[in-house]
């Protein structure tokens, strides 16, 4: 069976809560603000993920003021890592993956202390907010956290 095109409901924030109306927003529209090319055709992305096949997810949508945004994809059939899934489990696992991925980029921790901390899973108390897509051949998860860029 191919995979799904159509994005799959996951979102939420980690308290259950909606978020404030321009992020929400964004997050319902998620497909339409999302864009896959080759990387090269991806530089004028807000933010982009790059796959291992060379295409790049680029996130075209206008910046909310006082929010930051990050995205990951990986290929939905692409081979699970043999230790990370003994370590954190194969169920979901591109899901938890993508959405650990996200949260990492914006705390500005490593993944790898991510891991160490939080596993694939998202801490109890946090206040970001995420979609998980299943996108043609794609995990995509678009993330967004208040306050100002920490770079």
């Amino acid at each position: 069976m191919p995979p799904r095109s159509e994005p799959t409901e996951r979102w939420s924030r980690a308290d259950g809560g909606a978020g404030p109306a321009p992020v929400s927003a964004l997050l319902a529209a998620a497909p339409r603000h999302l864009r896959v090319a080759p990387a090269e055709a991806s530089v004028d992305a807000v933010t982009r993920s790059h796959l291992g096949d060379g295409r790049c997810v680029g996130w075209y949508a206008p910046p909310v003021p006082g929010w930051r945004v990050a995205i990951d994809a990986e290929r939905a059939d692409g081979p699970l890592p043999p230790a990370l899934a003994r370590r954190f489990g194969a169920t979901d696992f591109w899901a938890r993956w993508t959405r650990a991925e996200c949260l990492s980029k914006l705390a500005d921790v490593p993944v790898a202390i991510w891991w160490q901390r939080h596993g694939l899973e998202v801490p109890p108390g946090t206040r970001w907010l995420w979609r998980t897509l299943t996108l043609a051949d794609m995990v995509v998860t678009v993330a967004f956290a208040a306050g100002p860029h920490r770079r």
